[in-house]
């Protein structure tokens, strides 16, 4: 296949790169950035610079790469995480405007399939219970969802949309902070926490989406999350007890609703997926079925580099 990766340096983009080159795939990675070249080069991708912003400008590198399938992985992210709506701003850009762009590009280039990187929190169907403050991250989710499977619909070009949880691995931007403040016993638990956070390793990700460019039926969504969701505090706990960091200690669950009012809303999300479907559909299995096995190979992956 010659693929063309929109968001190729992204959490999910290193990881991809390697998954695509190793299986023998042409890919061309999109970069916003001409300093990003010679890493997607060292990766075994050819670097295209363009904003996804401009239309023109991205029509002509994907045409330029004539790819058989397109990857939409785009994101503007804070590399530690967003820790307020303002901060998801840009991506929302991205997943309305620049969604818009990368079909028309596709279909213009003669790509015959597009997979799509959604976000499982912000599922389009519960988007009526969303907070007031979530809610144009989750209108942006909606309409990414929206145009992949419209243009499917319409023989456009064939979309695949897959929800991912919330990534993790040891190379991933906020694995490392939340490791960091663990280690200094700044990652407390939470006191009654009932949330339950979907989750996916990235490389299990990049599995699924790896599999998803050639078995996914066209049309359809595919919830690619780890076996079990968990709380913040679970993920504290693990993180303290792969690592051999201080026990951490617990706060009421009115503090992080006082001094993090956009993230305590976030962590107290109660969405237990299934991954079965993407299981069937794709024979796609877990290396890291729980948070807890994708944790420890990442601490350990950390202790020995």
């Amino acid at each position: 296949m010659r693929v063309f990766l929109a968001g190729g340096t992204g959490a999910i983009g290193v990881p991809l790169i390697r998954a695509l080159t190793t299986a023998g795939h042409e890919v061309t990675a999109l970069t916003r950035s001409t300093a990003n070249a010679d890493r997607l080069r060292a990766l075994g991708a050819s670097p295209a610079v363009a904003d996804a912003l401009d239309a023109v400008a991205l029509r002509r590198v994907v045409g330029d790469a004539k790819p058989t399938h397109v990857i939409h992985q785009l994101t503007a992210l804070p590399k530690a995480g967003p820790k307020s709506a303002k901060d998801l701003e840009p991506t929302n850009r991205l997943r309305i405007d620049g969604t818009r762009n990368l079909i028309e590009a596709a279909v213009a280039a003669g790509a015959h399939r597009i997979v799509v990187g959604s976000f499982a929190l912000m599922r389009s169907e519960a988007i009526e219970q969303v907070p007031a403050q979530m809610r144009a991250a989750a209108e942006a989710v909606r309409s990414l969802e929206s145009q992949t499977l419209d243009a499917s619909r319409s023989g456009r070009i064939e979309g695949v949309v897959l929800r991912y949880g919330l990534f993790y691995g040891p190379e991933t931007a906020s694995t490392i902070e939340m490791i960091a403040m663990a280690r200094r016993r700044m990652l407390p638990t939470i006191r009654g926490d009932r949330g339950l956070l979907p989750c996916i390793h990235v490389d299990d990700a990049a599995a699924a989406t790896l599999l998803a460019l050639e078995r996914a039926p066209a049309g359809e969504v595919l919830d690619i999350v780890d076996d079990q969701a968990v709380s913040l505090s679970e993920i504290a706990r693990t993180i303290a007890a792969e690592s051999g960091a201080p026990k951490p200690f617990s706060v009421p669950s009115w503090v992080p609703r006082l001094f993090m009012p956009y993230m305590a809303r976030v962590l107290a999300v109660r969405l237990p997926l299934s991954n079965a479907k993407a299981r069937a559909m794709l024979g796609w299995q877990p290396q890291y079925p729980t948070m807890r096995e994708g944790l420890a190979h990442t601490l350990h992956h950390a202790h020995a580099a």
